[in-house]
């Protein structure tokens, strides 16, 4: 990337180190272990990178071995980092991969769950092509659900696309404020992704004709069924891709490669089949892999 240039694409949200066992074996049982980076909207940033995109990461990390550790292995796979901040008054968050068992958390306190509207105040996501947030970041805490109504806000005042993954992490916060959370931040946004799965628990939708007739307002609706495929609603209609038949190690951080996939699709002006796809060939990558985000 030139200097100065300004990305196609800002991600914006938390980022923690990742624990993971060098094989996929549960934590109880595995001796070795690697420390990588995992975040959902920077794991979609790596991989737009990796598709030739110039895309960049904006959060907080604490001013730690952790934080630098992190923000250098993003940078090293290509994501602008410019847009960074370190913070002396909390650390990074970190959680384990735990193959089998999903995964445990260690982030209350972080740096990013610190993070508020004025910390984005100098950030010019609304000059990118896309804006990328996720369901995760309102969840952290107050400031940064006001901080995702800020971004919603400021980008309804520009030319820059919303995509939101809606991301629903149970874990994080209670369904019934995440339910309607979730559905109003969606309804604000250009392109929404969300889990067949996810919608389901949240909103008891069953069908992908049930979610579109729920998530009316975004122009494109990307609903994710899985190892079964994906639809896309638009303004033409609805279009289906099946998903790769793959052997699947490891299904955590596949949603993020998936939007990756999708979304540079949708820059590089591919047919809504061909930005499906795309989506499905990333989602291989990472579905056959321990990691969040294998070599690429």
């Amino acid at each position: 990337m030139k200097p100065n240039e300004q990305p196609e694409v800002i991600a914006i949200g938390e980022t923690m180190v990742l624990i993971t066992p060098t094989v996929a074996e549960p934590l109880e049982t595995a001796e070795l272990f690697r420390l990588e980076t995992g975040g959902a909207e920077s794991n979609v940033a790596v991989h737009l990178s990796a598709l030739g995109h110039h895309a960049a990461w904006a959060s907080h990390l604490g001013a730690d071995a952790f934080g630098r550790r992190v923000e250098r292995q993003l940078r090293e796979r290509g994501v602008d980092t410019s847009l960074v901040n370190f913070s002396t008054d909390a650390p990074t968050g970190f959680y384990f991969k735990d193959p089998g068992n999903g995964v445990i958390y260690h982030r209350a306190g972080s740096a990013a769950s610190a993070m508020t509207p004025d910390d984005l105040a100098t950030v010019p996501f609304e000059q990118a092509a896309i804006t990328h947030i996720s369901g995760i970041t309102p969840s952290l805490s107050a400031g940064c659900s006001a901080l995702i109504d800020s971004v919603l806000d400021r980008a309804a005042l520009s030319n820059t696309v919303v995509s939101f993954d809606v991301n629903y992490r149970a874990g994080l916060w209670p369904i019934a404020e995440a339910a309607p959370t979730l559905l109003a931040l969606a309804q604000r946004a250009n392109i929404v992704l969300v889990g067949l799965d996810e919608a389901e628990v949240l909103w008891g939708t069953t069908t992908p004709e049930a979610v579109r007739a729920l998530l009316s307002n975004p122009e494109i609706l990307v609903i994710k069924d899985g190892d079964i495929g994906a639809t896309e609603f638009n303004a033409d209609g609805q279009v289906f891709v099946p998903a790769h038949k793959v052997d699947v190690v490891e299904a955590v951080g596949a949603g993020d490669a998936f939007a990756a996939g999708y979304l540079s699709g949708y820059l590089t002006g591919l047919s809504a089949e061909q930005r499906l796809s795309l989506g499905h060939d990333r989602a291989a990558l990472v579905l056959t892999s321990t990691s969040d985000l294998p070599t690429l």
